[in-house]
Protein backbone atom coordinates (compact mmCIF):
# COMPACT_ATOMS: atom_id res chain seq x y z
CA UNK A 1 0.00 0.00 0.00
CA UNK A 2 1.21 3.52 -0.75
CA UNK A 3 2.16 5.88 2.03
CA UNK A 4 -0.29 8.59 0.98
CA UNK A 5 -1.71 11.18 3.35
CA UNK A 6 -5.55 11.22 3.22
CA UNK A 7 -7.40 14.23 1.89
CA UNK A 8 -5.25 15.20 -1.06
CA UNK A 9 -4.89 15.23 -4.83
CA UNK A 10 -2.09 13.16 -6.38
CA UNK A 11 -1.24 14.01 -9.99
CA UNK A 12 0.00 10.83 -11.67
CA UNK A 13 1.74 10.84 -15.07
CA UNK A 14 1.05 7.74 -17.15
CA UNK A 15 2.97 6.10 -20.03
CA UNK A 16 2.98 7.88 -23.38
CA UNK A 17 2.99 4.59 -25.24
CA UNK A 18 4.76 1.69 -23.60
CA UNK A 19 2.74 0.54 -20.60
CA UNK A 20 5.93 -0.51 -18.81
CA UNK A 21 6.95 3.14 -18.51
CA UNK A 22 5.07 3.79 -15.29
CA UNK A 23 6.72 4.39 -11.93
CA UNK A 24 6.25 2.24 -8.86
CA UNK A 25 4.94 5.25 -6.94
CA UNK A 26 2.26 5.90 -9.55
CA UNK A 27 1.14 2.27 -9.40
CA UNK A 28 1.00 2.40 -5.60
CA UNK A 29 -1.14 5.54 -5.64
CA UNK A 30 -3.48 4.21 -8.33
CA UNK A 31 -3.98 1.06 -6.29
CA UNK A 32 -4.68 2.82 -2.99
CA UNK A 33 -6.51 6.03 -3.97
CA UNK A 34 -10.18 6.40 -3.10
CA UNK A 35 -10.92 7.22 -6.73
CA UNK A 36 -8.99 7.75 -9.96
CA UNK A 37 -10.10 10.71 -12.06
CA UNK A 38 -9.21 9.98 -15.66
CA UNK A 39 -9.60 11.58 -19.08
CA UNK A 40 -10.88 8.34 -20.64
CA UNK A 41 -11.87 5.53 -18.27
CA UNK A 42 -11.40 2.93 -21.02
CA UNK A 43 -7.78 3.86 -21.65
CA UNK A 44 -6.98 4.07 -17.96
CA UNK A 45 -8.57 0.67 -17.38
CA UNK A 46 -6.14 -0.85 -19.93
CA UNK A 47 -3.19 0.45 -17.88
CA UNK A 48 -4.67 -0.73 -14.59
CA UNK A 49 -5.51 -4.18 -15.95
CA UNK A 50 -1.99 -4.51 -17.33
CA UNK A 51 -0.63 -4.07 -13.81
CA UNK A 52 -3.34 -5.96 -11.96
CA UNK A 53 -4.89 -2.95 -10.25
CA UNK A 54 -8.57 -2.69 -9.36
CA UNK A 55 -9.62 0.91 -8.79
CA UNK A 56 -12.75 3.02 -8.85
CA UNK A 57 -12.70 5.33 -11.88
CA UNK A 58 -14.56 8.55 -12.64
CA UNK A 59 -14.34 10.53 -15.86
CA UNK A 60 -12.61 13.89 -15.76
CA UNK A 61 -12.21 15.60 -19.13
CA UNK A 62 -12.44 19.00 -20.79
CA UNK A 63 -16.23 18.82 -21.09
CA UNK A 64 -17.04 18.08 -17.44
CA UNK A 65 -14.01 19.28 -15.49
CA UNK A 66 -15.61 22.26 -13.75
CA UNK A 67 -18.51 20.30 -12.33
CA UNK A 68 -16.39 17.26 -11.61
CA UNK A 69 -13.69 19.36 -9.94
CA UNK A 70 -16.15 20.70 -7.38
CA UNK A 71 -17.34 17.16 -6.65
CA UNK A 72 -13.80 15.82 -6.25
CA UNK A 73 -12.72 18.67 -3.99
CA UNK A 74 -15.64 17.88 -1.70
CA UNK A 75 -14.51 14.27 -1.52
CA UNK A 76 -10.93 15.28 -0.70
CA UNK A 77 -12.19 17.67 1.96
CA UNK A 78 -13.80 14.63 3.60
CA UNK A 79 -10.43 12.90 3.68
CA UNK A 80 -10.40 10.94 0.43
CA UNK A 81 -7.39 10.60 -1.87
CA UNK A 82 -7.99 11.41 -5.53
CA UNK A 83 -5.49 10.31 -8.17
CA UNK A 84 -5.57 12.36 -11.38
CA UNK A 85 -4.42 10.89 -14.69
CA UNK A 86 -4.74 11.83 -18.34
CA UNK A 87 -4.71 9.47 -21.31
CA UNK A 88 -0.92 9.73 -21.55
CA UNK A 89 1.89 11.71 -19.97
CA UNK A 90 1.60 14.44 -17.36
CA UNK A 91 -1.89 15.81 -16.63
CA UNK A 92 -2.33 19.56 -17.25
CA UNK A 93 0.35 19.59 -19.99
CA UNK A 94 -1.97 20.02 -22.99
CA UNK A 95 -4.42 17.83 -21.05
CA UNK A 96 -7.24 18.44 -18.52
CA UNK A 97 -6.43 19.05 -14.87
CA UNK A 98 -5.78 22.75 -14.45
CA UNK A 99 -9.27 23.43 -13.10
CA UNK A 100 -8.99 20.66 -10.51
CA UNK A 101 -5.54 21.67 -9.30
CA UNK A 102 -6.66 25.29 -9.05
CA UNK A 103 -9.78 24.29 -7.12
CA UNK A 104 -7.67 22.24 -4.68
CA UNK A 105 -5.29 25.13 -4.06
CA UNK A 106 -8.20 27.51 -3.52
CA UNK A 107 -9.79 25.08 -1.05
CA UNK A 108 -6.55 24.40 0.81
CA UNK A 109 -6.43 20.76 -0.31
CA UNK A 110 -2.84 19.45 -0.63
CA UNK A 111 -1.62 18.69 -4.15
CA UNK A 112 1.16 16.17 -4.75
CA UNK A 113 2.71 15.76 -8.20
CA UNK A 114 4.58 12.55 -9.03
CA UNK A 115 7.35 12.55 -11.65
CA UNK A 116 6.99 10.45 -14.76
CA UNK A 117 6.69 10.23 -18.55
CA UNK A 118 6.34 13.32 -20.74
CA UNK A 119 6.31 13.27 -24.53
CA UNK A 120 7.70 16.80 -24.63
CA UNK A 121 10.82 15.89 -22.64
CA UNK A 122 11.40 12.63 -24.50
CA UNK A 123 11.18 14.44 -27.84
CA UNK A 124 13.46 17.27 -26.70
CA UNK A 125 16.23 14.88 -25.70
CA UNK A 126 15.77 12.62 -28.75
CA UNK A 127 15.90 15.58 -31.14
CA UNK A 128 19.55 16.31 -30.45
CA UNK A 129 18.76 20.05 -30.45
CA UNK A 130 19.95 22.43 -27.69
CA UNK A 131 18.10 21.75 -24.43
CA UNK A 132 19.71 24.27 -22.07
CA UNK A 133 16.94 26.77 -22.85
CA UNK A 134 13.68 25.64 -24.38
CA UNK A 135 9.97 26.32 -24.37
CA UNK A 136 6.85 24.21 -24.70
CA UNK A 137 4.27 25.65 -27.08
CA UNK A 138 1.53 23.06 -26.57
CA UNK A 139 -0.45 22.39 -29.74
CA UNK A 140 0.60 24.68 -32.57
CA UNK A 141 -1.92 27.28 -33.78
CA UNK A 142 -3.54 26.72 -37.16
CA UNK A 143 -3.14 30.16 -38.75
CA UNK A 144 0.14 31.11 -40.42
CA UNK A 145 0.05 34.53 -38.77
CA UNK A 146 -0.07 32.90 -35.34
CA UNK A 147 2.60 30.35 -36.22
CA UNK A 148 5.23 32.92 -37.22
CA UNK A 149 5.86 34.35 -33.74
CA UNK A 150 6.10 30.80 -32.36
CA UNK A 151 8.78 29.99 -34.91
CA UNK A 152 10.59 33.28 -34.30
CA UNK A 153 11.53 32.47 -30.72
CA UNK A 154 15.24 32.20 -29.94
CA UNK A 155 15.07 29.07 -27.79
CA UNK A 156 14.38 25.51 -28.88
CA UNK A 157 10.63 25.01 -29.18
CA UNK A 158 8.77 21.76 -28.45
CA UNK A 159 5.21 21.51 -29.74
CA UNK A 160 2.50 18.95 -30.29
CA UNK A 161 0.95 18.76 -33.76
CA UNK A 162 -1.87 16.82 -35.40
CA UNK A 163 -0.62 14.53 -38.19
CA UNK A 164 -2.83 16.21 -40.79
CA UNK A 165 -1.43 19.65 -39.87
CA UNK A 166 2.27 18.72 -40.00
CA UNK A 167 2.74 19.60 -43.67
CA UNK A 168 1.11 23.03 -43.33
CA UNK A 169 3.06 23.97 -40.19
CA UNK A 170 6.38 22.82 -41.62
CA UNK A 171 5.55 24.70 -44.81
CA UNK A 172 5.21 27.97 -42.90
CA UNK A 173 8.51 27.36 -41.11
CA UNK A 174 10.25 26.48 -44.38
CA UNK A 175 9.10 29.77 -45.90
CA UNK A 176 10.46 31.71 -42.92
CA UNK A 177 13.72 29.81 -42.44
CA UNK A 178 14.30 26.83 -44.76
CA UNK A 179 17.60 25.86 -43.11
CA UNK A 180 16.21 25.74 -39.54
CA UNK A 181 16.98 22.37 -37.86
CA UNK A 182 13.85 20.40 -36.96
CA UNK A 183 13.09 16.97 -35.53
CA UNK A 184 9.78 15.23 -36.01
CA UNK A 185 9.23 12.64 -33.26
CA UNK A 186 6.48 10.14 -33.97
CA UNK A 187 4.92 7.40 -31.84
CA UNK A 188 7.43 7.86 -29.02
CA UNK A 189 8.12 4.72 -26.92
CA UNK A 190 5.83 2.66 -29.17
CA UNK A 191 6.67 -0.14 -31.60
CA UNK A 192 6.79 2.22 -34.60
CA UNK A 193 8.73 5.03 -32.92
CA UNK A 194 10.48 7.25 -35.46
CA UNK A 195 12.70 10.33 -35.16
CA UNK A 196 13.18 12.26 -38.40
CA UNK A 197 15.79 15.03 -38.28
CA UNK A 198 16.58 17.59 -40.96
CA UNK A 199 16.04 21.16 -42.07
CA UNK A 200 12.63 22.77 -42.22
CA UNK A 201 12.77 22.63 -46.02
CA UNK A 202 13.69 18.94 -46.03
CA UNK A 203 10.94 17.91 -43.62
CA UNK A 204 8.36 20.14 -45.33
CA UNK A 205 9.14 18.42 -48.63
CA UNK A 206 9.05 14.97 -47.04
CA UNK A 207 5.60 15.42 -45.49
CA UNK A 208 4.05 17.52 -48.26
CA UNK A 209 2.51 14.40 -49.80
CA UNK A 210 2.92 11.78 -47.05
CA UNK A 211 1.06 12.38 -43.79
CA UNK A 212 2.81 10.98 -40.71
CA UNK A 213 0.81 8.53 -38.62
CA UNK A 214 0.21 8.55 -34.90
CA UNK A 215 1.21 10.99 -32.17
CA UNK A 216 3.59 13.72 -33.37
CA UNK A 217 5.91 16.04 -31.45
CA UNK A 218 7.90 18.71 -33.31
CA UNK A 219 11.16 20.04 -31.91
CA UNK A 220 12.37 23.21 -33.62
CA UNK A 221 15.73 24.89 -33.18
CA UNK A 222 15.69 28.50 -32.02
CA UNK A 223 15.70 31.35 -34.51
CA UNK A 224 19.16 32.86 -34.96
CA UNK A 225 19.78 36.43 -33.92
CA UNK A 226 16.64 37.06 -31.90
CA UNK A 227 18.34 37.33 -28.50
CA UNK A 228 21.23 39.46 -29.61
CA UNK A 229 19.45 42.56 -28.37
CA UNK A 230 19.12 43.83 -31.92
CA UNK A 231 16.05 44.35 -34.07
CA UNK A 232 16.20 42.86 -37.54
CA UNK A 233 15.99 45.39 -40.40
CA UNK A 234 12.72 43.82 -41.57
CA UNK A 235 11.09 44.06 -38.14
CA UNK A 236 12.25 47.64 -37.61
CA UNK A 237 11.01 48.63 -41.06
CA UNK A 238 7.58 47.20 -40.20
CA UNK A 239 7.48 49.27 -37.01
CA UNK A 240 8.38 52.42 -38.93
CA UNK A 241 5.64 51.80 -41.46
CA UNK A 242 3.06 51.40 -38.70
CA UNK A 243 4.22 54.61 -37.04
CA UNK A 244 4.08 56.43 -40.37
CA UNK A 245 0.50 55.22 -40.73
CA UNK A 246 -0.41 56.80 -37.41
CA UNK A 247 0.21 54.04 -34.85
CA UNK A 248 1.88 55.08 -31.59
CA UNK A 249 5.50 53.86 -31.41
CA UNK A 250 5.07 51.59 -28.38
CA UNK A 251 1.92 50.05 -29.81
CA UNK A 252 3.63 49.51 -33.16
CA UNK A 253 6.59 47.85 -31.47
CA UNK A 254 4.23 45.60 -29.54
CA UNK A 255 2.35 44.49 -32.65
CA UNK A 256 5.49 43.71 -34.63
CA UNK A 257 7.02 42.03 -31.58
CA UNK A 258 4.03 39.68 -31.31
CA UNK A 259 4.31 38.77 -34.99
CA UNK A 260 8.07 38.31 -35.17
CA UNK A 261 9.16 37.26 -31.69
CA UNK A 262 11.56 40.20 -31.42
CA UNK A 263 11.12 41.78 -27.95
CA UNK A 264 8.94 44.90 -28.17
CA UNK A 265 11.34 46.90 -25.99
CA UNK A 266 14.21 46.10 -28.41
CA UNK A 267 12.13 47.35 -31.34
CA UNK A 268 11.05 50.49 -29.49
CA UNK A 269 14.60 51.30 -28.44
CA UNK A 270 15.89 50.79 -31.98
CA UNK A 271 13.15 53.05 -33.30
CA UNK A 272 13.72 55.89 -30.85
CA UNK A 273 17.51 55.71 -30.79
CA UNK A 274 18.03 55.18 -34.50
Amino acid sequence: MADVVPGRLVVCPTPIGNLKDVTLRVLEVLGSASVVACEDTRRTRVLLDRHGIAAKLVSYHEHNERGRAAELVERMARGEVVALVSDAGMPLVSDPGHVLVGACIAAGVPVEVLPGPSAALVALVASGLPAATWRFAGFLPRKAGELRPVFAREETTVAYESPHRVAASLGVLAELDPSRPVALCRELTKVHEEIVRGTAAELAARYASVEPRGEVVLVIAGAAGVVAGEASPEALDAVRKLVAAGTRPRAAAGVVGDLTGVPANVLYRALTEG
